[in-house]
């Protein structure tokens, strides 16, 4: 017998051979049926794996986020089946699950696919869950493995040649095979509904000198109706794009001649992440913060001293020569470096401690053109950065500041459905990462206590911290039900060492600070991208550009329009005024699509009573107020969601 504990503590005695699905079956029956994956002492097992020593079990069904995972990954198998039978010839790469779906990358050889041949290879997906094939892992030495794919496949023979002998694995199911290490469902017929979604072109191991291949995107449920779901908010995503609404709110745009993935924000646009910066600097000086200014650039050594150019360097912007020789400077790929060098611009005590310096820091990342997308990847974006440099002693406290302060700017832009993220090292890749094992252990320590003293409900990823630290990411889930990560904060004890920064201690001597990297936004361009999706361009009343319009009804009523506007914006309400000699239903048209949250209608009766006929932007109709009673009404909403810090 072997003991099997379960993620509520309790121990299961089972002989010894049982699988997961064995043992989900002694919970329930019923609880078996849904159970499509398995992770085994925190590796991902086979439903089917036998269990040998004692050990614990967590099993996944469609609702767990591994679950989904299993399931989108034997989802790839299929296509790439698929694939195979309807292209003959072709030469599958790699093809993972992510975030919502899945994908395959192939080499097409002389065939094409275009969205005229998704529904043919949805069908073949289709017809080949239906048989129910399970999934089926067997280990294969080296030899065999590349006598497999030699002459037919030489991406797959690539693939093996970089893997150690005895830990190489094959997926069986029907008559196909595939080079895979593991994590399927049980068997093709659990998944129910597919649909391919795109197709895109794709270089082979993210090379731009390498052949591009063809990425082939899908996703798959196990019921119909979920998937009919999801291609209903795809089109509701599609009305919210980022994209689109920047456009057509006249907040940003691109330029060819300027560069790929460098955002110009038109005046609209500007004005708002003008209004955004001095919302977080209100919040921040009353924290305490100082406000700093960094250059854009820094020499190179710079960045060798923090590491960033050992770990970032290939992926930033080549090094900016200059006349003199030997001298190298880097666009700034990161704000912290130079912020250690500001701490250190002069000797502090103890009890000048912490230092919260921050920064609205412009910094740049070549990312490659095929990543590029609108304003969430971006090669020059603007960050809201802060490093406080404290004790270890301070440490717990200005941690905990910091989430209060990242909560107060979430919930004051209506993103009130969110989890924490603590990411931490991978054991196993200590590489990865800088610093001392004692430092980490301190530094993600710090964080997993803050965490549960402010109540947060977190979960704990595993080799996803930054290269110097462990962070916390506050994982907000928007109007679509999507996830987005959304303000992050990182425990550093590896920075100060590598700058050899220091502050005089009560006694007398020189410590080693430990510094907070945070930022509540994370970068301007990517959170404001996520708030046009999130809001659908309806902004919070005190962010939006414009809050009101003035439309008049004839010529005969501009005057009174125009004193309108000059009382309004008299008492800092944002409005303009719509005089065009159109139809007051064409203007509010008009007004409903620019997303303006009122429509204040002036005609021969608003005039003659003093009064505005007030519409609120979606159809609701206010009736008659007087202009003192509207301004009452904007700033009570204002207050309502604007509060303070």
């Amino acid at each position: 017998m072997i003991n099997i504990t379960l993620p509520d503590g309790a121990v299961k005695a089972c002989p010894k051979g049982s699988t997961p699905m064995d043992v989900a079956k002694t919970i329930s029956e019923g609880f078996a049926r849904n159970v499509i994956s398995a992770k085994f002492n925190d590796t991902v097992v086979e439903t089917t794996t036998p269990l040998s020593q004692d050990g614990t079990l967590v099993l996944y069904t469609w609702r767990d986020a591994d679950g989904k995972k299993a399931f989108w990954h034997s989802s790839a198998h299929i296509l790439a089946q698929a694939l195979e039978e309807l292209y003959p010839g072709v030469k599958l790469w790699v093809g993972p699950a992510i975030e919502n779906g899945f994908y395959y990358d192939v080499d097409l050889g002389e065939h094409n696919i275009s969205d005229k041949d998704f529904k043919t290879i949805e069908d073949k997906m289709l017809s080949i869950a239906r048989e129910k094939h399970e999934f089926r892992m067997r280990a294969v030495n080296k030899a065999e493995a590349l006598s497999y794919y030699q002459d037919k496949n030489e991406y797959k023979v690539a693939l093996v040649d970089k893997l150690e002998d005895g830990t190489i694995t094959f997926c069986d199911h029907a008559t196909f095979t595939d080079l895979c290490r593991g994590g399927h469902i049980p068997n093709t017929g659990i998944v129910k509904a597919v649909k391919i979604l795109s197709v895109a072109g794709a270089y082979y191991q993210g090379n731009e000198n390498n052949k591009m291949l063809t990425r082939v995107y899908g996703i798959s449920f196990p019921k119909q109706k979920e998937l009919t779901q999801y291609l209903e908010m795809l089109e509701e995503a599609k009305k919210r794009d980022h994209r689109k609404l920047g456009r057509e709110l006249e907040l940003f745009t691109f330029s060819q001649k300027v560069g790929q993935g460098l955002p110009l924000w038109l005046p609209k646009g500007a004005a708002l992440r003008e209004r955004l910066e001095q919302f977080l600097k209100k919040a921040q000086k009353k924290a305490g913060y100082e406000m700093v200014v960094s250059p854009h650039i820094g020499q190179k050594e710079l960045y060798v001293t923090s590491g960033h150019y050992e770990k970032y360097g290939a992926d930033s912007f080549q090094p900016i020569q200059t006349p003199k020789e030997d001298e190298e400077f880097l666009l700034k790929p990161m704000n912290c470096p130079h912020h250690c060098e500001i701490f250190k611009h002069k000797p502090f005590s103890y009890r000048e401690l912490p230092k919260r310096y921050a920064e609205f820091g412009t910094v740049y990342r070549y990312e490659q053109s095929g990543e590029l997308h609108g304003l969430t990847r971006v090669r020059g974006f603007t960050q809201d950065d802060a490093h406080i440099f404290c004790t270890p002693d301070q440490l717990d406290d200005e941690f905990k500041n910091v989430i209060d302060l990242s909560l107060y700017v979430l919930g004051s832009l209506g993103f009130e459905n969110y989890t924490a993220q603590v990411s931490v090292r991978d054991l196993d890749n200590p590489e990865k990462y800088i610093g001392s094992v004692e430092n980490w252990e301190k530094a993600e320590n710090a964080i997993i206590n803050a965490a549960k003293e402010k109540g947060l409900d977190y979960v704990v990823e595993t080799g996803e911290a930054a290269f110097y630290g462990p962070k916390l990411d506050f994982m907000v889930k928007d109007a679509l039900g999507r996830n987005w990560q959304l303000g992050t904060i990182q425990v550093d004890y590896n920075l100060p060492e590598r700058f050899e920064l220091t502050y005089k201690g009560s006694d007398n001597e020189l410590h080693r600070p430990v510094m907070i990297h945070r930022a509540p936004f994370g970068s301007m361009e990517r959170f404001i991208a996520l708030l046009l999706e999130h809001t659908g361009g309806n902004f919070p009343l005190w962010l939006i550009p414009d809050q009101a319009v003035v439309l008049s009804v004839s010529e005969k009523h501009e005057k009174y329009a125009e004193k309108v506007l000059n009382s309004l914006e008299n008492n800092e309400i944002r409005a303009l005024i719509d005089n065009r000699n159109e139809t007051v239903g064409k203007k509010i048209r008009e007004a409903e699509m620019k997303k303006i949250p009122y429509m204040l209608i002036v005609g021969e009766q608003e005039e003659a009573d003093g009064t505005i006929s007030v519409r609120k932007h979606g159809g609701e109709d206010l009736g008659s107020i007087g202009i003192e009673d509207f301004k009452e009404l904007v700033n009570t909403e204002i207050n309502s969601t604007l509060k303070s810090f």
